[in-house]
């Protein structure tokens, strides 16, 4: 039994070239889609999520996204585990021979479940965080018409050099685990798993959280404890290629495709409210009033938290992110 359905698409083009012969996406549906086919919310996974974090962290009967309310659809990144990724793919592309994916290639996926399979022709709106939020930026700019409304959280429109930085060391911790065996391991990488994890702590969070022991929220005394209890608890479980393959769409995101970058942002039409973490150090905000200057209309309002990165699941900051959200819906 499992708690999501899959929609396939046959022979599925990849942007960046080659073709998966059965792209598979994993996704869950809550609500009653309305007659007339207005209440549409989409929340796309992010890196190392899956659905069931994003129903967590971003939609309840109180919230502004409420199945009460809205037929909402989330949607698993490929390679997330789910969805057709490097663990779950069978030969020829099958472990460190999965293709390369991007958000491009995501977003077409999703448009057609909608549209093939669950009847969806317009949304009221896209709202993801992280990388989910990439793509609700990604659905602007290849689908504008499709949606009233996007609400990127804590993401950007395109990866940025530091961002990027932070990629590659992730990568090379992975890869440079001997058991890694150039991704054809028989046993996990462990340890570049952990410090994969230990990179990303210092990332998740902010200066100012570890400097007031934000750490101990989580049951933990010290930081080399959290890091050992919430971040390698949170990436050991992962398949490593299914994370690498992940990071590379990550490391690709960019929704002018190399492009005019700010042609891009200005052919969303789409109501915009972004909604960056004051201290994160992926996506700051910055880059967020950036992109919501160059957007007709779009709103920039930046998310007063320490949480860094992981604002999204700190439940103080779920009424600021609500309003949010709620401006985005036009409620």
């Amino acid at each position: 039994m499992t708690d999501f359905e899959t929609f396939a698409a046959p022979g599925f083009a990849l942007q960046k070239g080659g073709a998966l012969p059965v792209a598979k996406l994993a996704y869950k549906t809550l609500g009653t889609l309305s007659p007339a086919r207005d209440n549409v919310v989409l929340i796309p996974s992010w890196y190392s999520g899956t659905h069931r974090e994003a129903e967590y962290c971003m939609v309840g009967p109180d919230r502004a996204i409420s199945p009460d309310k809205h037929f909402i659809v989330f949607t698993n990144l490929l390679s997330n585990g789910l969805s057709s990724s490097p663990s779950n793919t069978p030969a020829p592309f099958e472990a460190a021979r999965f293709p390369r994916v991007t958000l491009y290639d995501n977003v077409r996926l999703q448009h057609m479940l909608l549209t093939e399979k669950l009847g969806v022709e317009h949304i009221k709106l896209v709202a993801g965080w992280s990388m989910g939020g990439c793509q609700s930026f990604q659905w602007g700019v290849q689908y504008p018409d499709m949606m009233d409304a996007i609400a990127p959280l804590c993401c950007s429109a395109r990866t940025a050099s530091f961002n990027k930085v932070f990629l590659l060391s992730l990568r090379r911790a992975l890869t440079l685990d001997p058991a890694y065996a150039e991704g054809f391991y028989t046993r996990p990488p462990v340890a570049g798993l952990k410090a994969f994890a230990a990179i990303y702590a210092g990332w998740g969070f902010s200066e100012p959280f570890y400097r007031t022991e934000g750490f101990r929220q989580f049951g933990a005394s010290t930081c080399e404890e959290f890091v050992a209890s919430f971040w390698e608890g949170a990436m050991i479980h992962h398949d490593a290629n299914d994370l690498l393959t992940l990071l590379q769409t990550w490391y690709d995101g960019d929704i002018a495709a190399g492009g005019d970058y700010d042609k891009a942002l200005a052919s969303i039409k789409a109501r915009t409210v972004i909604m960056p973490g004051q201290y994160d150090s992926y996506f700051p905000p910055v880059d967020s009033e950036y992109e919501a200057s160059k957007i007709p209309g779009a709103v920039c309002r930046t998310i007063p938290s320490i949480w860094g990165h992981m604002t999204l699941w700190n439940p103080e900051d779920r009424g600021f992110i609500d309003d949010g959200l709620r401006l985005a819906l036009g409620d």
